[in-house]
């Protein structure tokens, strides 16, 4: 019996030690796309720089319209003064942390830009500064004061 408890054991430690080198392959890659993204910030910045000064006037952003839920994650991210994790959004949204993924996910596919960080195997999520301003400044997203009251 206490063989088959042994072979029991040493299958679970092998399990756990693939589970532990799957979670830091997982983490090398979201590091690695950081870091990509990063890069491709980095060179979306100089394409607009270089249109700025060519003269080329830059693309203009067009967001779909959002529904009530997308609004309210939305206006939680506007506001906000630094980035949140989903539960953080949940919780001052007032909505379910399930919701929460499929939203950004739904926002980011009606062009809403997002900026992302991991700290602490958390998941930062917030709006990009010129987007904000750009918002502020434009309404793109076509948001009302009555939005703001809800």
């Amino acid at each position: 019996m206490n063989k088959e408890f042994a072979a029991i054991r040493k299958m679970l430690e092998e399990h756990l030690a693939a589970i532990n080198d799957n979670t830091a392959e997982v983490q090398a890659l979201f590091d690695y796309l950081q870091e990509l993204e990063i890069k491709v910030e980095k060179f979306s910045q100089r394409l607009d720089h270089t249109q700025l000064s060519l003269g080329i006037p830059k693309p203009k952003i067009n967001i779909a319209p959002l529904n009530q839920v997308e609004r309210k994650v939305f206006l939680m991210l506007y506001t906000g003064e630094s980035l949140m994790t989903y539960q953080e959004l949940a919780e001052k949204a007032e909505l379910s942390i399930s919701i929460i993924p499929e939203c950004i996910s739904s926002l980011i596919q009606k062009g809403v830009p997002f900026r992302r960080s991991f700290f602490e195997n958390q998941l930062f999520v917030g709006l990009e500064p010129g987007f904000k301003e750009l918002q502020a400044k434009e309404n793109i997203v076509n948001l009302s004061l009555q939005s703001f009251m809800e």
